[in-house]
């Protein structure tokens, strides 16, 4: 079957497994919509567990080919894929805006970062081989290499659909591993199957990178616990990655998982309070607050707190809410209406509890309204929650001391952020927060190349990025080789 094509009215209904578009083998297609309009986006396909198993296999068949390959050779492919995604870079930005709801910068935005996505595995190499002398025997030497580690599983999210499968899809390829991809059912095309068109028409030798799509309840803990492979990378909520790492691990597959977080965003007195403001609401807006390292809390100190709240409010107000396809609006649609609900009821509980809404807090159909909560606590609902939509509960805190223990006081660590005039002192701050990724006098949604993406407690496992997934993507074998000859006793 010919290459899908890129543009928006492509037809998306087949499976790519083995180098072969195919249909699902029940012939099972799922309906998916542009939550902006509401408007039908494509059909893909609903995979059975037999696609999944023939997807693994294909995997299984092709990884020792291609784990032969010359790294040189391997990298051509994925510098082919880069190319077509240069290339395309107008028709994939207006994919991410129709089936995410991604505002045009968002989207662009997302592209920019998987070219940094492909251009880092291609920059990146692993470990060299290494060759050490044995401690006990003076004529033996020890030959550590590296080696791919197999088969890899990615299971990507809806939110940042692109970028969040192609930087472990990039990566495993370049390292000479084989993949196969299961994206969210919200976002297949652009979470999936765009990458299988762009490896498709790369020439990725067959079974390289196999993309199964379908719903969660039907494949889900089929992908998760499947015993082909040997690293599973995994993006979404605490709860369903404690889950699909349970399973991997009957398995003895190794997850690498990014959860959930609840970042803070610690406010000094000392602050130019309109810019920390505005710091505050690009970390708690951006795309509709569907980001796992937005601001979730902002935690103000009290002399400036009342400002700061007066500012967030601008901002928040300046903010044009609507079909993401016009370029003039800067916020799009939740992603579908198990979010929207839940925004809803996070911001009614909250404001049950005590706290003040001062701006938003309501919207039309999958629209919300960029919010801030004032007088909130650590303890209300849309403080103490993860919430995925544009909420801002601002805390107020009357010390350094208080800031760093409401900040840790959550079950998550993944990103956090300090503004302050003092470097020294937002440094120190910084320190003290219990999250993977801290970042001063900027706001949180940050992920770049040479940086380690990833999270402690219950925001997850491993990192993503340069070296560091490098160290999940390969594996040390010892050779050990004896040169002379020598007496042997039993041991």
């Amino acid at each position: 079957m010919a290459p899908q094509e890129v543009q928006s009215d492509a037809q998306w209904d087949t499976l790519y497994i083995d180098g072969e578009w195919r249909a699902a083998a029940g012939g099972e297609t799922i309906p998916v919509e542009n939550p902006a309009t509401r408007e039908h986006f494509a059909d893909v396909p609903a995979a059975t567990v037999d696609d999944v198993d023939e997807a693994y296999e294909a995997a299984d068949r092709a990884q020792d080919d291609w784990a032969a390959l010359d790294r040189a050779e391997r990298l051509e492919y994925v510098e082919a894929m880069l190319g077509l995604v240069q290339e395309k870079y107008a028709d994939i930005v207006s994919l991410l805006v129709e089936e995410s709801g991604s505002s045009q910068n968002k989207a662009a935005a997302e592209v920019g970062i998987t070219l940094a996505d492909f251009e880092t595995a291609i920059d990146v190499e692993p470990p060299e081989p290494e060759q050490r002398e044995s401690a006990f025997h003076s004529d033996k030497t020890h030959n550590i290499i590296q080696e791919p580690v197999g088969v890899v599983s990615v299971i990507s999210p809806w939110n940042y659909p692109l970028h969040l499968t192609t930087r472990a899809v990039a990566p495993a390829i370049a390292l000479g591993n084989t993949v196969v991809v299961k994206p969210a059912p919200d976002t297949p095309v652009t979470g999936g199957l765009l990458l299988a068109k762009i490896a498709d028409e790369a020439g990725l030798p067959d079974g390289v990178l196999n993309v199964v799509t379908g719903n969660d309840e039907e494949i889900g803990d089929h992908v998760s616990g499947h015993p082909t492979p040997r690293v599973l990378s995994f993006t979404g909520s605490t709860a369903v990655g404690k889950h699909v790492a349970g399973r991997a691990g009957e398995n003895l597959a190794s997850p690498t998982l990014e959860l959930g977080g609840n970042g803070p965003f610690v406010v000094t007195e000392d602050v130019d309070v309109e810019q920390a403001a505005r710091m505050g609401a690009v970390g708690s807006f951006t795309h509709q607050g569907q980001v796992c390292i937005s601001i979730n809390r902002h935690l103000v100190h009290e002399d400036v707190y009342d400002e700061y709240v007066e500012h967030l409010v601008e901002f928040a107000e300046s903010l044009s809410v609507g079909n993401p396809a016009d370029p003039g609006n800067d916020l799009g649609p939740l992603i579908n209406e198990s979010q929207r609900e839940q925004m809803s009821n996070f911001v009614e509980e909250t404001i049950e509890q005590g706290a003040t809404l001062e701006t938003g807090g309501d919207g039309e159909d999958l629209f919300f309204q960029p919010t801030v909560l004032s007088g909130a606590t650590n303890e209300m609902t849309a403080a103490c929650n993860e919430h995925f939509g544009p909420v801002a509960p601002v805390v107020e805190i009357s010390s350094d001391e208080e800031a760093v223990e409401v900040a840790n006081d959550t079950e998550y660590g993944l990103a956090a952020a300090v503004t302050c005039n003092d470097e020294d002192r937002a440094y120190g701050l910084a320190s003290q927060i219990d999250a993977g990724m801290v970042h001063v006098n900027d706001h949180p949604i940050q992920d770049e190349p040479n940086a380690p993406f990833g999270g402690m407690k219950d925001s997850g496992m491993g990192r993503f990025n340069g070296e560091w997934v490098v160290e999940k993507l390969v594996e040390p074998k010892w050779i050990s080789v004896q040169h002379e000859e020598r007496d042997y006793d039993l041991l």
